[in-house]
């Protein structure tokens, strides 16, 4: 399974902030959207990005509110990315390498999307889920001896 399949299914919403935004206006739409990041753009490039973790990390240094600061002093300047054609078992390396719950998927320059860990995990179980499904549907069909036995398997 590919990355481009699980952008296939989640959809091609994006959504994205400027560097140069103020961090409150960022926090405020993160909350309005109820999402986890925001992909950081500049002149349709990406730049970096902001999770809960920038953020918590920047109440924490500004004494528990995020004052006037700016995405740019915040974001995550060098974000792991995949490919649509990355496979989602190496997506789910990267991310436990390095504990990145968001993912930009780019096709060169240009962002296809972004992919969660629950965007990988769901994949993961929904596959499995799919196999499952179709060994059981195997051995209910499991062909018959002249006897009217089960075969042995092979």
């Amino acid at each position: 399974m590919k990355v481009t399949d699980i952008l296939r299914v989640k959809g091609n919403t994006l959504f994205t902030t400027n560097p140069d935004q103020t961090l409150a206006a960022a926090v405020k739409s993160m909350a309005e959207l109820d999402i986890g990041s925001l992909v950081v753009m500049e002149h349709g490039d990406l730049v970096g990005m902001l999770t809960f973790r920038e953020v918590i990390a920047a109440i924490v240094a500004n004494g528990g509110s995020v004052g006037d600061r700016h995405v740019r002093s915040v974001m995550d300047d060098s974000p792991l990315t995949c490919t649509p054609e990355t496979e989602v078992d190496e997506v789910r390396r990267m991310m436990l390498m390095r504990h990145a719950r968001y993912m930009p998927v780019l096709d060169r320059r240009t962002l296809m999307g972004v992919i969660s860990f629950f965007d990988v995990a769901k994949s993961v179980v929904d596959a499995q889920d799919f196999e499952n499904r179709m060994l059981k549907a195997y051995i209910r069909d499991w062909p018959e001896d002249a006897a009217g036995k089960a075969a042995p398997a092979a």
